[in-house]
């Protein structure tokens, strides 16, 4: 099997995505900036909620991107718990609690342009008091190998995501992580995988859902302050709460 960096295998899925995506109208093609929607990611969502996963979680996390608006709709209408970022995290986390999306409004709601009529901004803090602990995980990917790595815009948030949440009890590894995409971007190569990487336990496509084969674990690393990204810590708040909390003193002190 060819051994590839993540950036290799991007510019190959890139390639045969543009047959399908649809343009983003902040983006146009440039997959290097977001997570396209594409046909059939519909199904895809359908696909998902029909796991017993779905139907057992209470508390799911969804990113941001575009091919999850669905996903996103479906979740309100049937009363899950979501928690969401916006891209780049820029404004931290959301909790999206049922009763929170007035009746017929939940296809709005999946729309990033009208989700923050309804979201309520948590710190880590309060998400951890609010919720407890989230029982799954939902990503968009460029590429999701069938050994369990997934990997995005190259931007790295939903590790991010994953390392802040882990950091602060919300996730474990028995968070369920699925990664969602077209048949196209479901590729078997050998990708060299990092320490922060998020490995994915099941990959849902346009077509099938599928258990990936476990060659990866969850990432127990939490936050890599060395491995940020320039201007990371100063744009996202949950970072600067990680970083700049107090140090709790024993009683004896």
């Amino acid at each position: 099997m060819e051994k590839l960096t993540a950036d290799e295998a991007r510019v190959q899925i890139w390639e045969k995505l543009r047959k399908v995506a649809r343009p983003d109208s902040r983006f146009a093609w440039n997959f290097a900036e977001f997570i396209t929607d594409y046909e059939g990611s519909d199904q895809c969502a359908y696909l998902l909620t029909q796991t017993n996963v779905y139907k057992e979680s209470k508390v799911v996390f969804i990113t941001p991107d575009n091919n999850l608006e669905k996903l996103r709709e479906i979740a309100f209408l049937d009363r899950k718990t979501v928690v969401m970022t916006n891209y780049g995290i820029t404004r931290g986390f959301f909790l999206i609690e049922p009763g929170m999306i007035p009746a017929g409004k939940e296809d709005l709601a999946s729309l990033l342009d009208g989700i923050d009529r309804y979201w309520k901004i948590q710190t880590l803090d309060e998400l951890k008091v609010a919720i407890g602990h989230i029982d799954m995980m939902v990503t968009g990917a460029s590429a999701i190998t069938p050994g369990g790595l997934r990997f995005g815009k190259g931007h790295g948030y939903f590790d991010l995501e994953w390392a802040m949440t882990y950091t602060k009890g919300l996730v474990d590894e028995s968070t369920v992580v699925f990664g969602v995409g077209h048949d196209c971007q479901v590729v078997d190569v050998d990708v060299v995988a990092r320490a922060y990487d998020t490995a994915i336990d099941y990959i849902v496509t346009n077509t099938r859902v599928i258990q990936t084969r476990h060659e990866y674990r969850k990432p127990t690393c939490g936050v890599l302050w060395d491995q940020l990204a320039p201007g990371m810590l100063e744009q996202i708040a949950p970072l600067q709460e990680l970083r700049y909390a107090p140090i709790s003193k024993s009683p004896q002190e």
